[in-house]
């Protein structure tokens, strides 16, 4: 309803009335001038207060006509759904979980996640190897968010050793000035093998080097407090990491509780096109390793990584270049040794599930340095899911001391279930 349509109706209202406006104003032909006047005047009033009548109800209409056109319509609101009836089968209602109790579920459990290491060997190692069938470790996760400032993580390993906690941190990822701060017991950046679980290396053992310079599985873990801050500046990605420990792992061992033991790494990371980047790294450690009061063990090492992966082809293939050399300067008691050692690795993906693996050790023994370990290996991975691994890993090593090269067949099964965060990579 407009203004346009009231004014008609107006129209139409006063042109029907005007044939008995005509008819009532029709002059007298045998009435005096005077009384002529007085009728013309009485129904002249008449009609004004006719008419007035009437355009107060068209004017009254037209403004309710008005209200109900501007007035927004209200959807009718819908139905009610009836829920199916529930099936004896079902479960009672008094023990379904609500959407509250989901809710709260989350809120206040962190997210768990088991990964089970089976690994088998045969062959002959007088070297000391692996069992013939070893459920090697059960490792499990407790990551959570704390707080807006603050998460957890706890990784619990089981073994046939028993069990352990191999790290359980809290981090700080919103310090002032662009600090990322660890507090815990933690695994150290020394390199990149010391710092990579069992279940994500690309191999079943771990190099010589690991083994006879850095500690083994464990590396330098130990607990302590990590500070990172990447370093900006326009040309590639610079990351400095210090961490200082109790003192107390299978290198370092303080005789007193103000001797500790420090870490430190330089990561370098750059990408030299779409599908190739290169990461680049430097290491130091320093420690009482308690031989005596006094003397301490110092470890250098370099680490370097070329990675190619088509992105918009060839998505399941990639290729991935790895090295890493350790240097060891250990105090004894007569004296001080010096060893060096590394590795050298190259994995090729031939397929969706797929992966291939060469991989060569050389390395001296740490208070030894006069006996040398080296041997090479084949690795050919499996990946059914992103949740299973099956491997196989040939190993021709030659021992320091042997006579001749041993010959190992490695295998590793590899199973995750929950949710598990990302490692570094």
């Amino acid at each position: 309803m407009n203004k346009h349509f009231g004014r008609a109706l107006l129209v139409a209202a006063l042109t029907a009335g005007g044939p008995a406006l005509q008819a009532q104003t029709a002059p007298d032909p045998s009435a005096s001038p005077q009384d002529a006047v007085a009728r013309l005047e009485r129904e002249l009033a008449e009609l004004r207060r006719e008419y007035s009548d009437r355009l107060a109800s068209i004017e009254a209409q037209i403004q309710a006509l008005r209200a109900a056109a501007e007035k927004p319509e209200t959807p009718a609101a819908p139905a009610p759904e009836t829920p199916p009836p529930a099936s004896p089968a079902e479960t009672p209602p008094s023990l379904a979980p609500t959407g509250l109790a989901a809710s709260s579920s989350k809120v206040f459990n962190p997210d768990i996640a088991a990964i089970g290491n089976f690994v088998g060997a045969a062959g002959r190692s007088p070297g000391g190897g692996e069992p013939s069938l070893n459920m090697q470790e059960g490792e499990f996760s407790f990551q959570a968010v704390v707080d807006p400032y603050a998460r957890a993580d706890f990784f619990v390993t089981v073994g046939p050793e028993g069990a352990g906690l191999e790290e359980g941190y809290l981090t700080f990822p919103t310090l002032p000035g662009g600090f990322l701060t660890k507090v815990g017991k933690m695994r150290d950046v020394f390199g990149k093998v010391d710092q990579q679980h069992a279940h994500t290396l690309p191999w079943v053992d771990r190099p010589f080097v690991t083994k006879n310079l850095t500690g083994g599985e464990d590396g330098l873990a130990d607990a302590g407090i990590s500070v990172a801050r990447l370093i900006p500046n326009p040309w590639l990605f610079l990351e400095a990491t210090g961490q200082v420990y109790q003192g107390n792992s299978e290198v370092f061992k303080a005789p007193t509780r103000g001797d500790l033991a420090y870490v430190g790494h330089l990561r370098a990371y750059q990408d030299l096109g779409e599908s190739t980047n290169i990461d680049l790294g430097g290491s130091i450690a320093y420690g009482h390793n308690g031989v005596t009061d006094d003397t301490t063990t110092r470890l250098l090492g370099v680490d370097a990584t070329l990675r190619w992966k088509p992105l918009r082809r060839s998505i399941y293939t990639h290729f991935l270049a790895r090295g890493e050399v350790t240097w060891s300067r250990a105090g004894e008691a007569d004296g001080t040794q010096s060893a060096v050692g590394g590795y050298g690795y190259l994995e090729y993906q031939f397929g969706r599930r797929w992966t291939a693996g060469l991989r060569y050790d050389n390395s001296e023994q740490a208070n030894t340095p006069w006996l040398r370990d080296t041997g090479g290996s084949f690795i050919l991975t499996f990946k059914p899911s992103e949740f299973s691994l099956v491997r196989a890993q040939y190993r021709r090593t030659t021992f320091a001391g042997a006579d001749r090269p041993e010959n190992e067949l490695l295998f590793q099964f590899l199973f995750a279930i929950g949710a598990h965060g990302a490692h570094p990579f």
